[in-house]
Order: structure tokens, then sequence, then C-alpha cells
């Protein structure tokens, strides 16, 4: 998938997301980040490895969230590292949100920190074999907010277990 296409996505999907939500959360101390990291699942019909008009998003499906993130300042050196499960949501996404992680600047965490993500299982019985089930490709995207790092990684993808050539041809 075309990763400037999937920045689009995620981007929008994060964006419209984040205004639905009326919970309003304590102001972070400006010298810890608030990290969220995202991506989004989805069937390909077509087994084109690419989101085509047949394509659609999962909810549902079960995603494993591997990150380790570096705290690097003069008087932090740590590392933390983590594993947890994510569910999508009804748009396909999964999120992970780290509320605040002491020494760590979205700067040096951008650089200095990895995630990836691997498929666990789908939602959807008709679409259920994995395709890309690994990724560890991210786009650290800048946010207006002093130090919110986010990082959205590339998409996961499910496939039918026959194609079907009556949508997607031979």
């Amino acid at each position: 998938m075309n990763p400037i296409f999937s920045f689009l996505v995620i981007s929008f999907l994060f964006i419209n997301n984040t205004h639905s939500l009326k919970v309003h959360r304590p102001k972070p101390n400006n010298s810890n980040a608030q990290i969220t990291v995202m991506g989004f699942v989805y069937c390909d019909i077509c087994s084109n490895n690419s989101f085509s008009r047949h394509s659609y998003f999962l909810p549902g499906a079960e995603v494993k969230v591997d990150c380790k993130i570096r705290a690097i300042s003069p008087r932090i050196r740590e590392q933390i590292s983590f594993t947890v499960n994510r569910t999508t949501n009804r748009y396909g996404i999964y999120k992970l949100e780290i509320p605040s992680v002491e020494g760590i600047a979205c700067a040096e965490a951008a650089i200095a920190s990895s995630c990836q993500a691997s498929l666990m299982w789908s939602s959807s019985t008709s679409c259920n074999v994995p395709a890309y089930r690994t990724t560890t490709n991210q786009i650290a995207i800048k946010s207006r907010k002093p130090n919110l790092c986010i990082y959205s990684l590339n998409a996961l993808t499910f496939r039918p277990s026959k194609r079907d050539i009556t949508l997607c041809g031979n």
C-alpha cells in the first residue's frame, strides 16, 4: 500500500476520531511526551496488495503491538519495552495511547523509538487469511501540541481464502 495513502487515511480517521471524543484530559507536563501508536487493518478482497474499491476496513480484528521507547536525556538513559494487544474499532483502527513518559521529548522519541504491529486474528470469517502480518515501517506525525508524538504504522491486511473473480477479475 502506498505510504502516503496510509498516512492520509490514518490522519483523517485519527482527526475525526479525536474530535468526536468529549473526554477532557489533564494537560501533560511539558517535559514529558504523550505517545500515540496507531494503524489500521483492512480486508484486501482482490488480494492485490492495495486498498481497492472492494476492500473494507476490519472492525474487531486483534493486533499485537510491540514497542521499545528510549528515554534520552542528560539524567535518564532507559528503555521501556512493552507488548499489548489492541482490537480495531469500527473504522478498522487500533490505537495505543501512552499518557506520559518521563525523560522523552518527541523529537528524540521519533529517532530512538520503534514499534511493530502483528496480526493476531480477524473478526471476519470471510476474510481471515493474513496477508501483511507484521509492520515496522512508521510515519511520525508532527502535532501542533507540544510533546505529542504520533506513530502511524503501515496497514495490516487479511484476505479471503478464495479470490472472488466476479468482483476482481482473473
